[in-house]
């Protein structure tokens, strides 16, 4: 069947359908990723979003459950160059084309990705339309794709009740923004006993919950939307408890101190990002998946310091903040892109709470 996408400047490609054949408009983005595919469906991150994969062979290995990072796909919509039909795999139980039909997921293959990425690169990102319809009038349909706008994401991929997983080591409360559950796994891996809080959750069920640390998870949408998680975190940032946070929780922790945060014009979505610890002065290769970043020349020094700058745009990916333990990542080290560049930063958050406990014990 015949699919057609509509971008927001008026351009529009035409291509095959694939997955559902409803009409879907949403905010289209790019990832670089050459493999992934289903981790990035199912990052909630790309809820609203429509993914332009730009490695031209997508669905090569199918896809299997056990890769899921959340109970979910969360993206609207997948546009790739080419849909292998059967996915070669020991591990594969089925195709992509079957698992987008499975959950509604607007899809379109045969169009010239490489021509649509650089459009976004130029332009910046912009929102889309997917259509099936033999007839359709670009012009009202322009006027949908204008009038769309990203929102209430976090709400919509947050858990909406307390959940448990089991550790013998530190008592762990992490507030879901939008967790992908490798993050989950990793910190399990090094004993974490984790209780799952929904995004909305008071800073005081967690302060009065005998935990030894916290951590903020990623997450999608525009940060500054989150007005009512802001002041529950800048509870937390007045607290004693040691704190990690990620993607979206790095940016609201800096939102909550006082920092701005601004749209990028096309953001960072991939598995090859280098980012340079600038405390070490290495260079780490690094997953992510957002389009907002803080802005450097807003952060109040007497609070934070900058850790990690993006080598490719020298955006801020990470910070320290002074006379807390507290510090914070905008990039994803529990992916695995390097496979492990970036696992020194579990090794520092356990290292933290230690630190944290520590004091408290001398204090008592």
């Amino acid at each position: 069947m015949k699919a057609t996408l509509i971008l927001e400047n008026g351009d529009t490609f035409e291509g095959s359908s694939i997955g559902s054949t409803r009409d879907c408009i949403c905010e289209m983005v790019f990832n670089t990723s050459m493999v992934g595919y289903q981790e990035i469906l199912t990052d909630p991150s790309y809820a609203g979003q429509g993914v332009i994969m730009t490695y031209p062979l997508i669905g090569n290995y199918g896809v299997n459950h056990e890769d899921n990072e959340s109970r979910r796909p969360w993206a609207d919509a997948f546009l790739i160059r080419h849909l292998a039909t059967r996915g070669s795999n020991f591990r594969c139980e089925d195709t992509l084309d079957n698992y987008l039909k499975e959950h509604d997921i607007t899809g379109i293959q045969d169009i010239d990705t490489r021509a649509v990425t650089r459009i976004l690169r130029d332009q910046g990102v912009m929102n889309g339309m997917i259509t099936c319809a033999e007839n359709f009038s670009v012009e009202e349909c322009l006027e949908k794709i204008r009038a769309y706008r990203v929102s209430g994401t976090v709400e919509k991929t947050s858990t909406d009740h307390v959940e448990h997983f089991a550790g013998d080591g530190y008592r762990l409360a992490m507030y879901d923004f939008g967790q992908k559950l490798n993050m989950i796994r990793r910190l399990n891996a090094r004993g974490m006993d984790i209780t799952l809080f929904p995004a909305h959750t008071p800073a005081e069920t967690v302060l009065n919950g005998n935990f030894d640390a916290v951590m903020l998870s990623n997450g999608p949408g525009d940060p500054a939307d989150c007005t009512e998680i802001i002041a529950e975190v800048k509870k937390l940032y007045d607290s004693d408890l040691p704190i990690f946070a990620i993607c979206l929780g790095h940016q609201l922790m800096a939102l909550a101190t006082g920092a701005k945060s601004e749209k990028m014009p096309f953001g960072h979505r991939g598995a090859n990002h280098p980012v340079k610890d600038l405390a070490r002065g290495r260079c780490f290769i690094t997953s992510q998946n957002h389009g907002y970043v803080i802005k450097a020349d807003s952060i109040d020094p007497n609070v934070a310091e900058i850790s990690h700058v993006n080598v490719n745009d020298g955006t801020v990916e990470g910070l320290r903040y002074k006379g807390k333990h507290i510090f914070t990542v905008q990039f994803h080290p529990e992916a695995s892109p390097g496979p492990v560049d970036t696992d020194y930063l579990f090794d520092e958050f356990d290292a933290m709470i230690a630190a944290a406990k520590a004091e408290q014990e001398g204090a008592n």
